[in-house]
Parts: C-alpha cells; structure tokens; sequence
C-alpha cells in the first residue's frame, strides 16, 4: 500500500476492456522532505476521489484484479481508500 496524491486524470477512447467504465488516475507517492520521490503512475479509481486528494493505493496486480473481479487481465493498481489526515511522529 502507497500513500499518494492524484495529479491527474486519464481519458481515453481505445482501452484494454478491463479498464471500459473505470475512472484512471494519475497518482505520485507522497515522500518524507530530502528523499528522492518515486515515479507517478496510473491506478484504477473506486473510491471517487479527485484531483488534490490524499488516496492509499494498493499496487499489488492479483490484489486489484480481485477487487476487480477479473482475471489475467493488464491491472495493476487501484486506489482503495481517500485519507483524511496523516499525522506522522518521532517513534
């Protein structure tokens, strides 16, 4: 699981069935200040969050599919939940 922000959206008018009436985002993982971030990337959307958002993504293929309820299909990612508020401590 990732903590990350959407970015953006993905529109497209050819797709893999798999993706046919699903919301793709653009997502970038949140980092801690002085490490280097990862790469954004796209992830399938069922919690309806936007643009802005605080999401935990799940980045794990067989996980999503699941979720998904397909099998052997091109998914990877999906964001499973929009986070209210993170708080982090010295532990």
């Amino acid at each position: 699981m990732l903590i990350s922000k959407v970015i953006g959206t993905v529109v497209s008018t050819v797709k893999h069935p798999v993706y046919q009436n699903q919301k793709i985002m653009i997502v970038q993982p949140l980092h801690l200040p002085g490490d280097k971030p990862d790469d954004a990337f796209v992830a399938v959307d069922l919690t309806r969050s936007g643009v802005g958002d605080i999401v935990l993504v799940c980045q794990e293929g067989g996980s999503t599919r699941q979720i998904l309820g397909v099998k052997d299909q091109p998914v990877r990612s999906s964001i499973v939940g929009v986070i209210d508020s993170v708080n982090l401590s010295d532990v």
